[in-house]
């Protein structure tokens, strides 16, 4: 750690090198150091003289040159401290700076003392003359310290390397319950300042800090202004050189270690991780385990052989493998022994476990925290979590709260129980429907099937078999076109029903005011008539499913939100308004054919259908307005599920209340089916 200075040009032969050293040990300088004298400095000098010695007498390390040393005290004293600063700058005997006429050789660097506060007091001195000041103890530079003190080299490195190497090494072992021990003096105090802070970024608190008092004294500086140092230009550009081989300084030490200076004037090294193992007769041996490189990146810095680690005996902590029974054959699997060691901890309070997260408590350091369950719909996988998180979308939480488990597609299937018997219902009704149409047909040519408009009869019927099959298009796994077509299809399958049905109504009405004598009406009607409104009434409705297809049609969609554990597969309809439009035209047909099926209802005849299309019309408008608020508040395949059992119990209410009474007479009372009893009764 010694330099030697480099020779002037007009010197010529060996040069003779003298460094101060400044420390509080007990030596020969006759001064007593009494009961403050450390052995720790006693060494580092010894170490040095040893060292100087080794450099002089082996003529390969710095061949025509000589280092000298001179030892001066400062006992702790900041006052001893300048003062020994000052004799260093002085004639023997004699405290005057800048005068020294003696034959001594003209120091070119100083070594510090141990501590911070110590080369701070003779850096304030020596940087008038440029002196390099080489520390072995703690010298922590701020920004304005470094300006400050721009001619101090620090021979360890900055401490906060340290701090980072001891936070990663709490890190690693899990500990975020810790104590602080510090001595109750400035360096004390710097090193609070700036590992508390470091702590509490990284998540480790502290349980107490403990200050460590010694005998300190608190002594005026003495302020000296020396402005005389143009006598000493030779001496000063020596020192300006010496500085430039500091920050030039690049070797490897006797173990292969590259050393350097960074621009900050501090050692650039790597820390060993040692392990202080202590044996029951009292001693101890140091193990290396790992390495702290500043320099590498930041999950490289800290590598560590925990199989190395040998703790002390009282950190010991027994557990048993709680997985499995005792008796259990360990040996089996590879297991030699049923207990195993685990690391020693050191945390506020046990570790909230999965399924729960922390929350912070009133009044206490943050690593000190409550456990709370997660809430409905949020999960926490590992141990201390900050906060419960949201599964995705597509995952709901278990019943622990500890993981996300896949929701499963749900839809109507043609497997489910619902969905076969829906597919029954309209199976069956279609095949009624069939074999009422097949027997209107086989019997077209009686009065009954006549006096009702038979084409209407067949477009009504053809449209109630129709409406029974489009319901099939509601079970399975929606598609683009199943999505598209089905409300469309059923809409306008029902739209040409009730306009039948409506179009039937006005028939039966007109035929009653065209018998009166003198009547008008006889010239409405007829075929034309029914297929116009039947025609009017299912255009319009057409129209309003080209706008609806046009500007926002139903398409296919994953609902993940509707219910917590499925992805409900369903058809968004698109334009919620155009949706509820053809509703709506639909109930408005529907209310028509009602109204005026209702006030027909009392006109005489046999074969009047006006009270049994009221019947089915109030049927058919109970079930489909009673359909809106149920379809509202279902969710997922029982939407659906409503849907269908609409459109099945609606048309079945249409098919039963108006054809039954007609089939009736034409399978089981004939008689009744002749033109004379028509003929009779009206």
């Amino acid at each position: 750690m010694l330099m030697s200075a480099p020779q002037a040009e007009s010197y010529q032969g060996p040069l003779t090198c003298t460094m101060h050293m400044l420390s509080c040990d007990k030596i020969e300088t006759g001064i007593n150091c009494s009961s403050m004298s450390i052995t720790k400095n006693y060494q580092n000098i010894l170490a040095l003289a040893f060292a100087v010695k080794e450099l002089d007498e082996n003529s390969n390390f710095l061949p025509n040159i000589s280092l000298g040393l001179y030892f001066l005290n400062s006992y702790g004293l900041g006052r001893m401290t300048f003062k020994a600063t000052l004799s260093v700058l002085s004639a023997q005997q004699k405290l005057v700076p800048n005068f020294n006429c003696d034959n001594r050789q003209k120091f070119i660097a100083v070594i510090g003392g141990r501590l911070s506060e110590t080369s701070a007091q003779i850096g304030s001195i020596l940087n008038i003359y440029k002196t390099p000041q080489l520390t072995y103890g703690s010298f922590s530079l701020a920004k304005d310290d470094k300006k400050q003190f721009p001619s101090i080299y620090q021979m360890v490195p900055d401490d906060t390397y340290q701090y980072r190497g001891v936070v990663q090494l709490l890190h690693h072992f899990r500990w975020t319950w810790i104590g602080l021990l510090a001595m109750d003096d400035d360096m004390g105090n710097q090193f609070l300042q700036r590992i508390t802070p470091l702590l509490s970024e990284n998540s480790i608190c502290f349980a107490f800090i403990y200050k460590i008092t010694k005998v300190t004294y608190i002594k005026d500086m003495s302020d000296f202004m020396l402005n005389q140092a143009e006598h000493y230009s030779i001496l000063m550009d020596k020192k300006v050189n010496l500085h430039k081989f500091f920050r030039k300084t690049l070797f490897n030490n006797t173990v292969g270690e590259s050393i350097q200076f960074d621009q900050n004037g501090e050692l650039v090294t790597v820390f060993d991780v040692t392990n202080w193992v202590t044996f029951s007769n009292g001693s101890f041996a140091r193990v290396k385990i790992g390495r702290l490189d500043p320099q590498a990146l930041s999950e490289n810095e800290l590598t560590l052989e925990d199989d190395q680690i040998v703790w002390h005996r009282s950190f010991n902590q027994i557990a048993t493998f709680p997985m499995f029974p005792p008796g259990f054959p360990l040996a089996a699997f590879g297991i030699k022994d049923y207990f195993f060691l685990v690391l020693p901890i050191s945390v506020c309070n046990d570790p909230c476990q999965p399924g729960f997260s922390k929350s912070k408590k009133e009044g206490k350091k943050f690593c000190c925290y409550d456990c709370t369950p997660c809430p409905e719909g949020m999960i926490s996988e590992n141990k201390d979590m900050d906060a419960c998180v949201k599964c995705p979308d597509h995952r709901f939480p278990s019943e622990s709260h500890q993981e996300c488990l896949l929701k499963v597609p749900s839809y109507l299937s043609y497997k489910e129980t619902i969905g076969i018997i829906f597919v029954i219902l309209a199976v069956s009704f279609s095949l009624v429907t069939s074999l009422v149409l097949g027997t209107f047909m086989k019997y077209k040519n009686t009065p009954i099937v006549k006096a009702n408009n038979r084409s209407l009869t067949y477009i009504l019927l053809l449209s109630l078999l129709l409406c029974f099959l489009s319901s099939l298009m509601f079970i399975g796994k929606p598609g683009k076109v199943t999505c598209l077509l089905r409300q469309i299809t059923f809409s306008l399958i029902i739209c040409v029903a009730l306009s039948s049905v409506l179009a039937k109504t006005i028939t039966v009405i007109l035929a009653f005011m065209a018998t009166k004598p003198g009547s008008h009406m006889r010239r409405w009607v007829g075929k034309k008539l029914a297929y116009s409104i039947v025609l009017s009434g299912s255009l319009i409705h057409a129209v309003i499913c080209v706008v609806w297809v046009c500007i926002s049609p139903p398409f296919p969609q994953m609902n993940m939100h509707s219910q917590p554990r499925e992805i409900i597969l369903e058809c968004n309809e698109g334009s919620a308004m155009m949706f509820y439009s053809v509703l709506g035209y639909l109930g408005f047909l529907a209310s028509v054919s009602f109204t005026v099926a209702f006030l027909a209802r009392k006109l005489p005849g046999s074969f009047n259908e006006a009270k049994f299309i009221t019947f089915s019309m109030l049927v058919f408008c109970s079930v489909w307005f009673s359909f809106i608020p149920t379809y509202l508040s279902s969710k997922g395949k029982s939407m659906v599920a409503v849907e269908i059992f609409s459109i099945l119990s609606s048309a079945a209410g249409l098919l039963v209340c108006i054809f039954s009474p007609k089939c009736y007479i034409l399978l089981l009372r004939p008689e009744m089916n002749i033109r004379e009893q028509i003929i009779r009764i009206m």
